[in-house]
């Protein structure tokens, strides 16, 4: 009785809090909502024994992910006046993009619960004496490597691509040349001035 009610009351506070994230006016706020969404899900993950997967969404996503987010939102200068009115205006197409997304996770549901396949899965659980960690590494390196080893790939390109299209070659900017100072002589480096006295150097 217990489980179920703080499953139900986990449930609905990581919903409440993903629609606060799309429905709250002002972005830190949203941001706020979306890491309380990640400590929701992180529950729900204990809730279902599965505390190592709780732990690397605290970690990742509320300690990098969401604080990357909240930094970015509070330096940058976004004119969010502009961005909520092309939200209004693309409004009806996201709804219709939602809609279809639902009508396709439910008839994923749907689908899965009515398979014999994953009927067999339920029925077999993992051994006793093999830890979370363990049946966690187990499903991704040996049944589900080739996606584990493409979705890496995929991060790989992205994370390029992302170098690729912020890296900006400006004139006048003096840029550092470590090949240069490490090989540069005293001569170079040192330069002996002979200061009268009473004299400045000029």
């Amino acid at each position: 009785m217990l489980e179920a009610a703080a499953f139900y009351i986990t449930a609905a506070v990581a919903v409440l809090s993903a629609l606060m994230v799309v429905f709250a006016r002002n972005p830190v706020r949203a941001v706020l909502f979306l890491i309380l969404a990640f400590f929701a899900a992180a529950g729900l993950f204990v809730l279902q024994g599965a505390e190592f997967l709780a732990m690397i969404l605290v970690i990742v996503y509320v300690g990098a992910v969401a604080v990357l987010f909240l930094f970015v939102v509070m330096m940058l200068d976004i004119d969010f006046a502009v961005l909520k009115a092309g939200v209004t205006a693309n409004a009806p197409i996201g709804g219709l993009v939602a809609l279809v997304l639902a009508a396709m996770l439910a008839l994923t549901g749907f689908a899965w619960i009515e398979s014999e396949t994953a009927a067999a899965n339920l029925q077999s659980p993992t051994p006793a004496d093999m830890t979370n960690v363990a049946a966690l590494g187990d499903i991704i390196y040996e049944r589900y490597v080739l996606f584990f080893q493409l979705a890496g790939l995929v991060l790989l390109v992205a994370m390029i691509g992302a170098i690729v299209l912020t890296l900006r070659h400006r004139e006048g900017v003096k840029r550092q040349d470590m090949h240069r100072q490490v090989n540069r002589t005293r001569e170079e480096a040192v330069e002996v001035v002979d200061v009268k006295s009473g004299e400045g150097i000029g």
